[in-house]
């Protein structure tokens, strides 16, 4: 018979490499750039995954996953509806943090800072990139609402298409994006008999990045 496994049994040792400051660069978003890189050469799945967690009014944390769409000098960029329970979230407290963890590479990265919205052109022209599926969903989906069935869903949807024939899909007026403006970012590599690399960078005045090594 085989022997149940215990959770507390499951374990590994990360092998892959080591992470030294003489490899990182002064900014921490063209760090993330060449790891991010990396990821998609390496095929990791969903490398663009990102969990961002938010608090509530009630001081209650959640986190979801969310998906990066657009990364520069202003920071982590995801789109999203703007009345969903996140964005209520961020409405209230603009605080938040996000992790992506690249399970193929042995490498999370943390971010923490403040969301803004991005503008309503920024939105637009990312909307039209979107798949016609994805247009029609948004307009149909309330997020985050309770609904009686997927049926009640998907009659939304028809209704949808009946109303944008041809593909001419704008964007919701309660759909857009948000950028979130790191203040600090920490970079984690795994390493051997849990001795891990970790370096913290933290935004300075005038634009610098301190970078300071943690112990794991």
């Amino acid at each position: 018979m085989k022997r149940k496994i215990s959770i507390a049994d499951i374990r590994r040792d990360y092998t892959l490499g080591g992470l030294r400051r003489a490899d990182l660069m002064a900014n921490p978003i063209k760090q993330f750039q060449i790891w991010l890189d990396e990821a998609i050469e390496a095929e990791v799945l969903e490398p663009t995954a990102m969990t961002l967690a938010t608090v509530n009014k009630a001081r209650q944390p959640s986190t979801r996953v969310v998906l990066l769409k657009k990364l520069d000098s202003r920071g982590f960029i995801f789109f999203t509806n703007y009345q969903s329970a996140k964005a209520r979230d961020l409405a209230g407290n603009p605080r938040t943090a996000l992790n992506v963890y690249w399970h193929e590479l042995e490498r999370q990265v943390a971010i923490c800072g403040a969301a803004g919205k991005v503008s309503r052109s920024e939105s637009d022209n990312y909307f039209k990139t979107r798949p016609l599926g994805s247009r029609l969903a948004a307009w149909a989906s309330h997020q985050s609402e309770v609904i009686p069935n997927r049926e009640f869903l998907e009659n939304k949807l028809a209704k949808v298409e009946e109303r944008f024939p041809g593909g001419k899909v704008p964007t919701p007026p309660y759909w857009g994006g948000y950028v979130i403006k790191p203040e600090t970012i920490e970079f984690w590599q795994g390493g051997g008999s849990r001795l891990h690399d970790r370096f913290r960078y933290t935004r300075q005045r005038g634009g610098r990045w301190l970078i300071e090594r943690l112990s794991p």
